[in-house]
């Protein structure tokens, strides 16, 4: 084996190794994922052999509602699923129409990439929660649905006991509340819509009558979202990188060493 074979041996070894490291170092650098809301509590665990401080965040609860079929649904139903949520009453003279609008518009800018066929995409369902169950019943639900063209199959109207409603909102979404504006003062009155990611967190907060900025980094939020590891799925490679590239050089310094032995052979 000549210098010249040997250096192309070499090259071949390192260079899918050090691509490797550049790809992953800039897709973590470059992209800034949707961070995380509402810290639950600090723990502190150790990483690679020194202590650091953790967070652990709110994983939303599961409830059980009624949705414009009037079937009994629950956020357990909706497992793996990325969620968008508002907020809305369907006799409301003020912003609902246009929130349900600007959602019904997100709805249908989302698809699975096919171009022909069901283009639903079906890692994503959108959830509007009635902030006046006591007159949104399953019919007035049903009429709001038909109003605005709804699919049932990729977006649910909710109603059930005001009480769970309420205590969702205010307690596990932790959504900014106001009044009515003057016209409504009984109920939460707020035209934020919540990105809920697979695992149940809270991932971002959007006004949703603000279509040019707030909507619009919502949906780019929710296709980072799509694109976004498990934490709980563990790759091949986890793990594995620094026994690779011990591998790689164990290899690096083989080939050397065989190369050392055929030369002071063949002298």
């Amino acid at each position: 084996m000549n210098k010249k074979a040997l250096y192309a041996v070499l090259l071949a070894l390192l260079l899918p190794l050090v691509a490797y490291f550049i790809v992953k170092n800039k897709s973590e650098t470059a992209v800034h994922m949707p961070r995380h809301y509402l810290p639950d509590s600090i723990v502190t665990v150790t990483k690679n052999g020194k202590r650091v401080n953790d967070t652990v965040w709110h994983r939303l609860p599961n409830f059980s509602l009624t949705n414009q079929e009037g079937k009994t649904i629950t956020l357990d139903s909706l497992k793996g699923k990325i969620i968008i949520a508002d907020f809305f009453f369907t006799h409301c003279p003020t912003i609902c129409p246009r929130l349900t609008t600007n959602m019904k518009r997100l709805a249908e800018s989302i698809h699975n990439g096919q171009r022909v066929g069901d283009r639903t995409n079906k890692k994503v369902h959108f959830l509007s929660f009635s902030i006046d169950p006591e007159r949104d019943s399953v019919e007035r639900l049903k009429y709001w649905a038909d109003r605005f063209q709804i699919n049932p199959e990729q977006w649910w109207l909710l109603t059930g006991e005001k009480k769970e409603i309420y205590d969702y909102i205010i307690n596990e979404l932790k959504v900014p509340a106001e009044d009515g504006m003057g016209v409504d003062t009984n109920f939460i009155h707020t035209d934020h819509f919540v990105l809920i990611d697979s695992n149940r967190y809270v991932r971002g907060y959007y006004h949703g009558l603000d279509t040019a900025k707030s909507l619009s980094q919502l949906s780019r939020d929710l296709v980072l979202l799509t694109m976004e590891k498990d934490p709980k799925s563990k790759s091949f490679f986890d793990g594995k990188l620094q026994i690779m590239a011990v591998a790689f050089l164990l290899a690096i310094l083989g080939v050397g060493l065989l190369f050392f032995i055929f030369r002071k052979n063949k002298n």
